[in-house]
């Protein structure tokens, strides 16, 4: 084992912030056998500096700059968004030879290839898989394991407080009004629910999915995007009527137009799903996300994808 530590810098101390420093921290023996050095946390960087949030105050700082010029951090893991500052800081630690760990969907979802270019310039690493479906790993399979595939299609269920509200519909008969409100009540609804009832959250997920599924720059704004607000009871009356069941689906695909040229689809919408295919048995606030290639054929990425932990 190498004697020389790896310094981690760590930008955002909320739900997931907090769950990674207690990782490193509580799991420093495994880690370090694992990886070969011991992972050293040299600070944390947050808003606003104040006492009683799990870590040493000394340990925290609001000069993110100063953080992540460090010559002791060799590892930048960035859990703030949204997309500034975030963006600068990761920029920033890429730029002086930091590789960097982010779980920011938004960002990623903008600025995936401007990020990757800075990325492979400075001869550094850049891993995201967290910014899609949490724990749930789907990027690593889809750069690595399917690189000598060609993946036609990909659907997934990206987004869990959604897929907890439309569940609670079909299994209870609740109107959409009601089930939101026993989401907010267990927590898996925010207090504003705008960015996952209305699909933008979906959305980036798509971008980035569909980024890398077909080696193409796609982007939040390129993805058609529905919310799920206006799906009623009598909507699900209807599924089941035809042996379905409705899900908010992040659907990507390769499509190949009348003149043989082939092209990205990438959107969001509620849609019927036949209650047969695997993403029907998905319930609750799990995710999980369906993967068709040329040689793999079908395969599901399926577990929790929100929460600290994860």
């Amino acid at each position: 084992m190498s004697e020389k530590p790896i310094g981690i810098a760590v930008l955002g101390l909320g739900n997931v912030g907090t769950e990674v420093v207690r990782i490193i921290e509580d799991s420093a023996q495994d880690l370090a056998a694992r990886i070969g050095a011991p992972l050293e946390l040299r600070g944390v960087g947050v808003r606003k500096v104040a006492k009683g949030r799990g870590v040493p105050v000394d340990m925290l700082t609001d000069d993110i700059e100063a953080l992540v010029a460090r010559e002791d951090v060799d590892i930048v893991v960035e859990l703030m968004g949204p997309v500034e500052p975030a963006r600068k800081a990761i920029m920033a630690a890429l730029e002086q030879g930091k590789s960097v760990v982010t779980a920011n969907k938004a960002l990623m979802a903008q600025s995936t290839g401007e990020l990757a270019q800075a990325a492979e310039k400075a001869r550094v690493d850049l891993y995201f898989e967290a910014a899609v479906a949490g724990a749930i790993p789907v990027i690593r399979p889809l750069t690595q394991s399917l690189a000598g595939d060609v993946v036609c299609r990909v659907a997934g269920i990206v987004n869990g407080t959604t897929n907890y509200i439309l569940s609670a519909m079909s299994e209870t008969g609740a109107d959409y009004a009601d089930a939101l409100a026993e989401a907010g009540v267990l927590g898996y609804a925010e207090a504003d629910p705008t960015a996952d009832v209305e699909g933008y959250d979906a959305a980036a997920k798509a971008a980035i999915l569909a980024s890398i599924a077909f080696h193409t720059r796609v982007t939040a704004d390129d993805v058609y995007r529905e919310g799920m607000t206006k799906v009623s009871a009598a909507d699900f009356e209807s599924a089941k009527a035809l042996g379905c069941t409705i899900k908010l689906l992040a659907i990507c695909e390769r499509l190949t137009t009348g003149k043989g040229k082939q092209r990205v689809s990438a959107r969001v919408y509620p849609a019927l799903v036949p209650l047969e295919h695997p993403l029907a048995s998905v319930n609750g606030a799990f995710k999980a996300v369906f993967v068709e290639a040329e040689a793999a054929g079908e395969l599901m990425f399926y577990g929790r994808g929100a929460g600290g932990a994860p």
